[in-house]
């Protein structure tokens, strides 16, 4: 039995943001299967997710109007501010080039929908330094070129979405034979697969459910082979996009200036607002080359190698989840693959993201130069409801271990986020307030994941965790209590006898992780002494499960300590390490720090 439709000859803009809102559910609905199959251009298993955050930023932003060219336009810059990925950037500045090129305004023909898509089509090639074929913008091209080849034999949109996408499903077919990786992998490009899903939302708006398309689930082979890519392969280790606004940006100046940098550089938007994606080795310089061009609103720098092992070679069920304060070392969370989500560090209008764009080393250079002082920053939800995404798109469950919660928001963004993404996937999400910093949040880390690797259940876990937290305990020391004191961390009073008397205190955390100013000396090296001895009193009546050193610029101190610690404990530590910057910024040079977890 046939099925006819109203006929519809011109769309409006709630038209268009309705169908497109259809078209986004389709992509949540495929993310993990997306991810599953990403292979291409590095087999990092995220193209489903960062599809994803591309579309929840367009449903988070956009107030639809009658207005079609407002609509479209307002759709594009929603994409381009909360595009991921390289398929995410593609697609929003293919939506940027359908923007620009409608030339009405109320509402959109056939005709006219047809040349803006297929004339959007150059804006997404031109974005890409090196275009490829296979991918999702061969899928886009073939389909806007098909509408363009209908637009004077149909006259009905709904007769011309079911035409091109049926050239869409096509096209998508082809690219396995396109690709070598495709080919050896039995997969689809997961970016074009996620661009047709997308149209098949789409019709899904249109048709209300009368005619469905078939859907494609079947057309991608369900098992992906194990050896897909090596490490060999993965050229550079991160992924990273940077959102830029400035006056009259120069596309490429850009590209010219940062290519010598990494690859799969895309350059997408408008003289005004630019997202630029690229894989690299060298985040940090990459940031400093593209500061010069405008001012950076926005930074993302993902782990490809880390994604891939996930993906390839994952180790455990149960996901951990962590901030840039825990001041484990790179080898300890490779090793271990733990996921962190970083603090972002502001030396005015100017931002880093911790441990990633920037470095200790380089942090202490710009306290130096800097008139402005640094100030810190938790993570924005959507940076923790992302990572949520892609774990529980690879793991049966996530624990998260943030920092004292009375000392930053980190805490309470993790666990909103956490709630949000639990129930949208069902996957359990416990986010734990780790009630300290430094290296005692990562020695409850460790502990954690020494639990996870004995094959400690979740439900388990959350029953030791709270415990392993109350047996934590730091000693800080510091040089000056001068960026402490600016920071707010410690009362006004005892800021005022602290710096009256120049006094060298030892800082600890108490029960409820607030910073308490503890003994007091009047040289750094003796508040380092009555550090140790007591440590070594409560280490007289109780075992110590481990212990680790950190310290902002202050390794002679990090060694004495390290030193002394063995002495009484008998064991090395767990790791000495800088202090993240973001942290740094509330305590300034000089600061050492013990950590110490009670068996």
């Amino acid at each position: 039995m046939s099925v006819s439709f109203e006929k519809i000859s011109e769309l409006n803009g709630k038209q268009l943001y309705y169908s497109f809102l259809s078209g986004a559910q389709r992509i949540f609905e495929n993310q993990k299967l997306l991810n599953r199959i990403n292979v291409f251009p590095v087999n990092d298993a995220d193209t489903g997710t960062n599809l994803a955050s591309t579309m929840r930023s367009i449903m988070d932003a956009i107030i639809p109007t009658e207005n079609l060219k407002e609509t479209a336009v307002a759709l594009a810059d929603a994409a381009l501010i909360g595009a991921r990925g390289n398929s995410g950037i593609i697609f929003a500045q293919f939506l940027y080039g359908f923007g620009n090129e409608i030339k009405t305004e109320q509402t959109l023909d056939i005709k006219s929908f047809a040349e803006s898509m297929r004339n959007a089509v150059n804006y997404a090639y031109e974005a890409i330094a090196n275009p490829v074929e296979g991918t999702i913008l061969t899928v886009i091209k073939d389909w806007a070129e098909y509408l363009y080849a209908l637009k004077d034999i149909i006259d009905d949109f709904i007769k011309l979405l079911i035409e091109a996408y049926e050239r869409a499903l096509k096209s998508l077919d082809e690219t396995t034979a396109k690709l070598p990786v495709l080919a050896r992998s039995h997969v689809v490009d997961a970016g074009a697969k996620g661009f047709v899903v997308f149209l098949e939302g789409i019709l899904d708006f249109f048709t209300k459910g009368g005619v469905k398309p078939a859907s494609i689930q079947e057309q991608v082979a369900d098992k992906i082979e194990d050896d897909i890519v090596t490490h060999d392969e993965i050229s550079f280790r991160y992924c990273t996009e940077a959102l830029i606004s400035s006056e009259n940006l120069d596309k490429s100046k850009i590209s010219r200036a940062i290519k010598v940098c990494g690859d799969s550089l895309v350059v997408a938007g408008s003289p005004q607002k630019m997202r630029i994606h690229m894989h690299t080795d060298f985040p940090a310089e990459l940031f400093s080359y593209l500061r010069r061009f405008g001012n950076i609103t926005y930074q993302k720098v993902d782990d490809m190698v880390m994604q891939h092992e996930i993906l390839s070679n994952r180790k455990y069920d149960i996901a951990i989840l962590t901030d840039s304060c825990c001041d484990l070392p790179k080898e300890i969370i490779d090793r271990l693959q733990i996921h962190m989500v970083p603090l972002s560090l502001h030396f005015g209008e100017t931002f880093y993201l911790d441990r990633y764009t920037i470095q200790p080393e380089q942090f202490y250079s710009l306290l130096e130069k800097s008139e402005q002082n640094p100030t810190s920053a938790q993570p924005p939800i959507r940076d923790f409801q992302n990572k949520y995404e892609f774990l529980c798109s690879h793991y049966s469950s996530v624990i998260a271990v943030n920092l004292s919660k009375t000392l930053s928001g980190t805490f309470n963004s993790s666990l909103q986020a956490a709630k949000e993404v639990s129930e949208r996937t069902g996957k359990k999400i416990d986010v734990i307030d780790s009630g300290t910093v430094t290296g005692a949040q990562g020695l409850i880390i460790l502990r954690l994941a020494e639990a996870i690797e004995k094959g400690t259940s979740h439900e388990e876990i959350l029953s030791q965790i709270h415990k392993w937290v109350k047996q934590t305990q730091i000693r800080v020391t510091v040089t000056t209590l001068k960026y402490i004191i600016r920071s707010g961390r410690v009362s006004a009073f005892k800021s005022f006898l602290a710096r009256l008397f120049d006094l060298k205190p030892v800082i600890i955390l108490n029960e409820e992780g607030h910073t308490v100013l503890s003994s007091k000396s009047f040289t750094e090296k003796r508040s380092m002494k009555k550090a140790i001895r007591s440590i070594q009193k409560i280490a007289r009546k109780n075992k110590i499960w481990g212990y680790a050193i950190t310290h902002a610029d202050n390794s002679k101190t990090a060694g004495w300590f390290a030193m002394q610690m063995e002495r009484i404990t008998g064991q090395k530590p767990a790791f000495i390490a800088p202090a993240s910057p973001a942290l740094c910024a509330n305590t300034g040079p000089g600061v050492a720090c013990v950590s110490f977890m009670l068996e």
